[in-house]
């Protein structure tokens, strides 16, 4: 006999879906910025590669929000990350 395996759920894409994302962009800029003031490595080719690892997962996870964004899922501006908010206020101040 063979068993069915149950098909994944999709995940929806609402505003909650999208503060968690923040949420989650906000912690790997924590880490960036702990990376770069309290971590000590043995060369400087370690910590580049520390960094763009980082780098590279909070990039697929901004390019997600942003997605969401543009496709009209609505958020509230205090949930967005630190690094979001600089670059928001920075556009509304021009």
């Amino acid at each position: 006999m063979k068993k069915e395996v149950p098909q994944k759920k999709e995940v929806p894409h609402d505003k909650y879906f999208l503060k968690s994302l923040h949420q989650e962009i906000d912690l790997y800029d924590r880490k960036l910025a702990y990376l770069e003031k309290f971590v000590q490595f043995a060369s400087t080719a370690d910590r580049e590669g520390a960094e763009n690892k980082l780098l590279a997962k909070r990039a697929t996870l901004a390019e997600k929000a942003r997605q969401l964004v543009a496709d009209g899922v609505e958020f509230n501006r205090t949930d967005l990350p630190r690094s979001f908010r600089a670059l928001a206020e920075a556009t509304a101040d021009r």
